[in-house]
């Protein structure tokens, strides 16, 4: 196998991203090695080369095309301003980016920031932010530690990353304005190969292969034969619920799929309905 047809997928090195992108390319079932302090790894079973770089370092690998795809956080790829394509959300590492104020400030919109100072370490995403809202401030980029810049006199609002909002509040801040919703996403090369990109779309199926049985519950259920049609509305499955006739007359086997989120009400609707013996059983991977 050359080089040319591998595909160079590049990780953050180490972290919760990291664990989950690693942890979702495994449930593919990619097998590779991805020992402490490796910075280069190669699958066993898929033509795909893993390199683990720094986060803020990955859009520009991308970029120069060294990697020709990446999973890393919206607001690292939005923030670099690469020319790379944005291919795919992955549904983790979720977060916001926001702007908090003092939480003894009074607040009543976007004019608190005019002409104010604010420090952040996103400060493109931020300008955007500003521009579109016409508002003209002073943007102080910092690299870390941004939440004690108003309580030390350096701006009077921070934007920074926010998951649970408790480091906020623990330096006396309070949220006020999301500019971005991000989470996990692959980027990609724009000049890559066919040969890749035929690569790329494998992975990507098998990704969401994965993806689309995390939330959903496979059903089997025993319902009287003159129950079928209102224990079937409650059970769309992906197209439409399989029916098998049980050896004991007048009664079916249906099986289906069922959001998780929707789970308990739907299985209170079924024994409502006269369904018996239900089994429940997770889905690993869901093929359509």
């Amino acid at each position: 196998m050359t080089n040319n047809t591998i595909l160079r997928l590049a990780i953050q090195r180490k972290g919760r991203l990291s664990e989950d992108s690693l942890s979702l390319i495994k449930e593919s079932g990619i097998k590779f090695s991805s020992g402490t302090g490796k910075l280069k790894s190669t699958a066993q079973n898929f033509p795909i080369e893993f390199l683990f770089l720094r986060d803020d370092d990955i859009p520009d690998y991308v970029a120069d095309g060294v990697a020709d795809i990446g999973i890393v956080g919206e607001n690292v790829a939005l923030e670099k301003g690469k020319n790379i394509d944005h291919l795919k959300k992955l549904g983790f590492s979720k977060c916001r980016l926001s702007l908090a104020i003092p939480k003894e400030a009074n607040y009543k919109g976007f004019e608190y920031f005019q002409h104010a100072s604010i420090a952040t370490s996103y400060p493109k995403i931020l300008q955007d932010f500003l521009t579109r809202n016409n508002i003209v401030a002073n943007i102080h980029e910092i690299s870390g530690s941004v939440e004690i810049a108003p309580s030390i006199g350096l701006a009077n609002g921070v934007c920074d990353i926010v998951s649970s909002g408790s480091t906020l509040l623990s330096n006396g801040l309070k949220e006020v304005e999301t500019i971005l919703k991000s989470e996990a996403i692959i980027i990609g090369n724009q000049q890559m190969s066919d040969e890749k990109k035929s690569i790329l779309d494998k992975l990507i199926f098998r990704i969401e292969s994965v993806q689309r049985g995390k939330n959903k519950k496979y059903i089997l259920l025993n319902a009287p034969n003159e129950n079928l049609d209102s224990i079937i509305k409650l059970l769309p499955g992906m197209r439409s619920p399989t029916v098998v006739p049980l050896a004991d007359k007048g009664w079916s086997s249906i099986h289906s799929v069922v959001n998780e989120d929707d789970f308990w009400d739907v299985i209170e609707k079924l024994r409502n309905a006269g369904a018996e013996g239900i089994l429940v059983v997770p889905i690993e991977k869901m093929i359509l």
